[in-house]
């Protein structure tokens, strides 16, 4: 469709929305409010084409109720579909006769002026709708909770902030000062690790407790509810109770919303939360602040996918709000705002970090080897080996293994093919010691498996998991205790005995006193990961386990099983992941990758991405890649294929503009299959 269609395609939608009528209505209810009787209205409905807003008329009913932000009710091409009220008007610039406002849902006004200009700009960055972005950001409407909701009330200001927590940083006591004084820093903060570094939870807490005393709000997002919970409590010893709401996706919905309108209201000036949290409205927002931002849960997984890294530097930017993006690592990312001068870097002199981190020594698998035929089949290093034979003399001792299970992935014994389902061709795994080989996919069990290729009967371990590592190191250390922490069953705390504590990334518990040693196996297996971040993500997964072991004054030592040479692991070693993020941001510049390029993904059936193609076009300087087959299937199983589309950074606007352009041609079509669109997709392969 060309541009003359697609306008014909928005004027036959006008047309049905202006032909919406109330006629079984008195004509008292008709009548137009005398002041402003035009409400532009956000509808939610799916296809991009109508993404835009709707002019309808105020019946003078509604003329109180019907105020900016509040959710409605309306006739959209003869149907009753919700919205929000975006603003109230004068005159509007359709021709035809308005259709009114049906009814006003409630006289709350959830969208504000700030999380609109957000909404509006998050949508045009990722190509999306605002309605797409308006289900992020507003949860669902609970009538009793709304009524119940706290409101403003006089509080005492909270008591002068502690900024201990800051000393050991370079300018950190003045960013706490200038967030106290009502300025915006921006920082790029690399925390200090290690069992006696200052807590991160009680350094962010600092930071929001010195936005507060300066009569200003703050919002903090965290990867996970194990995080949001540790910063509850801090947050409550500093600032006092009811000074702040935690929003969790575990609340259940009366809940969410009651705590979301407290901060919309203004009777908590702080909100902790996990991703969703980016977008709650507060009033005078002085702070953002994001911990550990390299972690893949903060890339939303729903249209128009956007991370919350960019909204928060975004809205930071339109409100003039403080930035603080805080982690153990640093990405590419935030090397690049750095770069650009968009924030100044927050960290530790070297000796400071020196003296919190601990040894780090590296174990390289094929050297071992190499002096010992043994060592071939020894899937834990000697040198692991002998680090938590020494810090179980002392105390606990981690062990990271980046796969969960018992064995997640079998392979023919004799030719080492990867073993697969006869029903599905899904990949078989062992669920424990006892049990039978089963599909990850349909879940049968393989009976009577032989191999494809040999014809083998029997299956060995492609790749070991949490449970048999921690069955392993069992036999290997008679008499200490193994627990194990991984998803859906992760320890909280581990206390200062001697003990093995086999754990996930991201499940490592904290221990009394800090870990005598850690063990991080599998090295080699994360950065193998095919994906743009696999080295990125090692050495975060790395840093994030060590931070929990005692300094090397105190014994500290962590054992890294992976390639000595390679670039994450040398960063780990001199415990330096600003330096390693500088070069990782200097490299994907010259192969043009993110940030320092803008990549959108398409992914469609064949048909569809080819459709698409064919009515797109590039900006200028724009690259087509591909299009490949794409892992999964489509809604009615057919194969997914890829196209990437890169171009230089300054041209990304009218990159994403024209992707969003075609989209809406196919939507106003009503093109069967859906494209989806990523924009500098945090998972790329």
């Amino acid at each position: 469709m060309d541009h003359a269609g697609e306008q014909m395609a928005l004027v036959r939608a006008e047309a049905a929305h202006g032909k919406a009528r109330a006629a079984s209505a008195p004509p008292a209810a008709l009548i137009p409010a005398q002041r402003r009787p035009v409400a532009r209205v956000v509808v939610d409905v799916e296809p991009v084409h109508l993404d835009r807003l709707w002019d309808y008329t105020v019946p003078q009913r509604l003329a109180e109720q019907a105020q900016p932000g509040v959710r409605v009710r309306v006739r959209f091409a003869g149907q009753l579909v919700d919205g929000y009220l975006w603003e109230r008007a004068e005159q509007t610039e359709f021709g035809g006769r308005l259709a009114p406002l049906h009814s006003v849902v409630s006289p709350e006004p959830v969208l504000t002026p700030e999380i609109g200009r957000l909404v509006r700009t998050v949508a045009d960055a990722y190509a999306g709708t605002v309605s797409d972005v308006l289900r992020l950001a507003i949860p669902p409407r609970h009538a009793r909770a709304e009524k119940a909701a706290p409101r403003p009330a006089a509080v005492e200001p909270p008591a002068p902030y502690d900024p201990q927590p800051w000393k050991y940083y370079a300018n950190g006591p003045e960013l706490l000062t200038a967030l106290a004084a009502g300025h915006s820093p921006r920082a790029v903060w690399t925390a200090l690790a290690g069992s006696l570094a200052p807590d991160w939870a009680r350094a962010l807490a600092a930071a929001v407790h010195a936005t507060l005393n300066s009569g200003r709000s703050a919002v903090v997002v965290v990867p996970d509810g194990r995080d949001v919970g540790r910063m509850d409590v801090v947050l409550t010893e500093l600032l006092g109770p009811g000074r702040h709401v935690a929003l969790t996706a575990d609340l259940g919905a009366g809940e969410r919303y009651s705590r979301w309108l407290a901060a919309k209201r203004g009777a908590v000036r702080c909100v902790v939360g996990t991703r969703a949290a980016m977008f709650v409205p507060l009033p005078d927002l002085g702070l953002v602040a994001l911990w550990d931002d390299g972690d893949s849960s903060l890339a939303d997984r729903t249209a128009p996918y956007p991370h919350v890294r960019e909204v928060l530097t975004i809205r930071a930017h339109q409100t003039g709000a403080a930035a603080l993006i805080g982690g153990y690592a640093v990405t590419a990312e935030a090397a690049q705002l750095v770069a650009r001068r968009w924030a100044r870097p927050v960290a530790a002199p070297r000796a400071v970090v020196r003296e919190h981190a601990p040894m780090v020594r590296t174990a390289d698998p094929d050297r071992e080897a190499a002096r010992d035929a043994g060592a071939a089949i020894a899937r834990i290093p000697a040198l692991a080996w002998g680090v938590a034979r020494d810090g179980l003399q002392r105390g606990p001792v981690l062990v990271q293994v980046p796969r969960t299970g018992y064995l997640p992935a079998l392979a023919c014994v004799r030719c080492r093919q990867p073993a697969h389902c006869a029903h599905c061709r899904g990949p078989l795994a062992l669920a424990g010691s006892g049990d039978s080989a089963r599909c990850r996919w349909c879940n049968r069990i393989a009976g009577h498996w032989r191999c494809d290729r040999c014809g083998a009967s029997r299956f060995r371990a492609r790749a070991t998991g949490a449970a048999r590592s921690a069955e392993e190191l069992g036999r290997a250390f008679p008499g200490v205790p193994v627990r194990l922490s991984r998803g859906g069953a992760i320890l909280t705390e581990v206390g200062p005995q001697p003990a093995l504590v086999v754990a996930t990334p991201g499940a490592e518990p904290p221990a009394a006193g800090g870990y005598a040693a850690a063990l991080l196996l599998d090295g080699d297996l994360l950065l193998g990961v095919p994906t743009l971040r696999a080295a990125e993500q090692a050495l975060r997964r790395w840093l994030a386990a060590a931070a929990l072991v005692r300094p090397a004054s105190d014994g500290g030592v962590v054992a890294v099983a992976a390639e000595p040479t390679a670039a994450p692991v040398q960063a780990l070693v001199r415990w330096d992941p600003a330096a390693f993020a500088r070069r990782e941001l200097a490299d994907r510049a010259d192969l043009g990758y993110p940030p320092a390029a803008r990549i959108a993904e398409l992914t469609a059936p064949y048909a569809a991405l080819d459709e698409f193609m064919t009515a797109f076009a590039p900006p200028q300087g724009a690259e087509i890649l591909g299009p490949t087959p794409a892992p999964g299937g489509g809604e009615s199983g057919e194969q997914l294929h890829r196209v990437l589309i890169r171009c230089p950074r300054a041209a990304g606007r009218p990159l994403v503009e024209a992707l969003k352009a075609t989209q809406g041609v196919r939507s106003a079509r009503k093109a069967p299959a859906h494209v989806r669109i990523r924009i500098d997709p945090a998972d790329l392969a």
